[in-house]
């Protein structure tokens, strides 16, 4: 039997998340999930120190199959010890527009891994197109606490200012997974808007 596919996240709340889209796009899929919200504390507080990616590396190699990294901000050490970045596919997508993009980021500690991700594949794509960061760290309590629906809204509501101010966005990239729920909330705001779960869960999946 194949094995499952692990999803490495920092937050319980990606669980069902990843469970809802396994069951629309590929029910018979088997994942399994690791939640480590300490590490992705100890990242935001102390940076990414050599313990902390050893302790990332160890969890990666020892898991069965593949491994997702559904966080930012552990993803490069992820990616570095064999696992798939979440954000990887959504870059890509991005890199294939024309216009201008609005990179937007939920923590300080997730601007630097987006902006290189997406400047790599940007490079990768002969793509010039300008990137300005948007940094809403301010609605973070409110995913902490679990109040999803509240900081998607604050999420959305912020990028809708920020389009009312710059309409020549052509793509919006929502930079964490957390953000994912804001997708919806920004039909018909006039740019195209990239998430990444669905995204990243169809390339861990092959199903592409």
């Amino acid at each position: 039997m194949t094995p499952p596919l692990t999803l490495l996240h920092s937050a319980e709340v990606h669980c069902k998340t990843f469970d809802d889209l396994r069951n629309d796009i590929a029910p018979s899929a088997r994942i399994t999930h690791e939640v480590r919200a300490d590490w992705l504390a100890r990242a935001r507080h102390e940076g990414m120190t050599q313990q902390l990616a050893a302790e990332i590396r160890k969890a990666v190699k020892s898991a069965p199959g593949r491994v997702l990294c559904t966080c930012t901000t552990l993803g490069e050490a992820a990616v570095e010890a064999g696992a798939i970045r979440i954000d990887q596919p959504m870059m890509a997508a991005a890199a294939e527009g024309n216009g201008a993009i609005l990179l937007v980021c939920a923590l300080h500690s997730t601007v630097e891994p987006s902006r290189d991700l997406l400047a790599a594949n940007l490079k990768d794509a002969g793509n010039t197109a300008p990137v300005t960061t948007l940094v809403l760290e301010e609605f973070w309590p409110l995913f902490e606490r679990g109040d999803t629906a509240n900081f998607c809204a604050a999420i959305a509501a912020a990028v809708i200012e920020a389009l009312a101010a710059r309409p020549d966005f052509e793509t919006v990239v929502l930079a964490q997974a957390s953000m994912a729920g804001a997708e919806h909330l920004l039909d018909g705001c006039g740019a195209r808007v990239l998430a990444s779960p669905e995204l990243a869960l169809r390339a861990a999946l092959e199903l592409f």
